[in-house]
This record gives C-alpha cells, structure tokens and sequence, in this order.
C-alpha cells in the first residue's frame, strides 16, 4: 500500500461523509498512530492473545503474515564461569524466536546444544536440577535474559560458542515525504510499509481507532474498532 493511499484511506475514516473536518492532521500525527498501531498489531500475532489461543507459528496464515519479519544473526560474547553472556541485542529486535550454539569440551568439538529459554529468577534452581540444568553429555541447556543480553549456562567441562540468535525484528517505521519526525524535528523521507495490503488495512483500521481516540470522535472511534483485527 502506497502512503498517498493510506493517507487517503484514513482521512476518508475520520471525515464525515461529505466533509473535510479532519482534513488539518498533520503528517506526523499519522505516521506516528500506525507505527503504533502496527506494533499492537505484531505483538497480539506473537503473543497469541486471540480466540483460538494461537501465536507466533501455530497457524500457517501466521506463519505467512510473520516470517518475513524473521531474522537470524551471529551473536558475539563471552565465556564467564557459569554461563555464556552474549553482547547487546540488535538494535531492530523485537521478539525472541530462539538460540542456537555450541558446545566445545576436550573430548567434542562444535556439538550442538538444544538452547531452551528459561526465566532469570529460576536460573540457580535449574542450573543445580540434574534433569534440566546444562550438560554437555546430553546437549542441553538453558539461557536467560537479563538487561539487552542473554545468558546462556554451561559447566566447567564445555565452552559455549558459535551462538546464533534468532528473533522477530520491529517493522520499519512508515514516514511521509517532507514531514517533520517529531522526535528529532527532522524533515523525513517517504517510506511505506513492509506489511501486505491486507494486513495493512487491518492495521490502518486501528490507526483510525487512535486518531478518534485523540480527536474525541467516538463514532468514528467504535466503528475503527470493530473492523479492527482482535483475533486471529
């Protein structure tokens, strides 16, 4: 979808049939409620916060909707004495998908590890748990997230290495031709958005929904938000 349609298409949803009220939004206050309205949107599909309790890849309209978003990049770090703690994440990550490594130990070179993601508050229980803490003899440990990094456990009998993260990155912020970014007051450049059409109407009806909140136009407001996806 082009952004002189978008802009279009939104404008008509505010105005009033045979009128020009909400003609005077600025660029700016467009760009900024679908960039909103787009992340809402991605993290309900990740999430699974919808009737059939669905998220991330469990569907394969999902799968088609969400895969293009997904990336996958070396990771550097470090070997501390109980884990592996990596440098700062991408800048463009957004949600966590997975983390494949590793593991180096004087007897094995390069074996794979099975990397399950685990909560920090229980990272000293399960490390101790003989049945799910890190050996290298199985191929299995866990990681954590603390801060912008993750850690990922090990022994004293194997190094972490080879680490690879997988993730759902942010979609790129959409931007009109000559507008100002409220953010830095810098004049942008057009950018239209990486979602496909239909997924973008449906995001565009939800950008309405913001736009009425903020003008007060509650018919307006009620009518974007029931055309607005919930559910999968």
């Amino acid at each position: 979808m082009t952004n002189n349609l978008l802009r279009i298409k939104i404008q008509q949803r505010l105005n009033k049939l045979g009128s020009f009220d909400y003609d005077n939004i600025e660029c700016w206050q467009i760009s900024e409620a679908f960039n909103k309205a787009q992340i809402e949107w991605f993290r309900r599909q990740v999430r699974g916060l919808n009737t059939l309790k669905e998220s991330t890849e469990e569907s394969y309209a999902l799968i088609d909707d969400l895969q293009r978003f997904v990336k996958t990049r070396k990771i550097q770090g470090t070997n501390k004495d109980k884990f592996f703690e990596t440098t700062v994440v991408p800048k463009d990550y957004l949600y966590y998908v997975r983390i494949s490594a590793a593991g180096d130990s004087d007897c094995c070179k390069d074996r794979d590890l099975t990397v399950y993601l685990a909560e920090e508050g229980n990272a000293d229980i399960i490390y101790y748990n003989e049945f799910k803490g890190p050996s290298f003899e199985w191929g299995e440990t866990f990681a954590t997230m603390q801060g912008d990094k993750f850690r990922i456990y090990r022994t004293d009998d194997f190094k972490i290495q080879d680490v690879t993260l997988t993730y759902y990155r942010k979609p790129v912020d959409i931007s009109f031709d000559n507008c100002v970014d409220p953010a830095t007051g810098d004049l942008r450049g057009d950018v239209e958005t990486e979602f496909k059409d239909d997924i973008a109407e449906l995001i565009l009806d939800e950008a309405v929904a913001i736009l009425a909140g903020d003008i007060e136009s509650m018919l307006q407001y009620q009518r974007a938000t029931q055309n607005a996806q919930k559910s999968n």
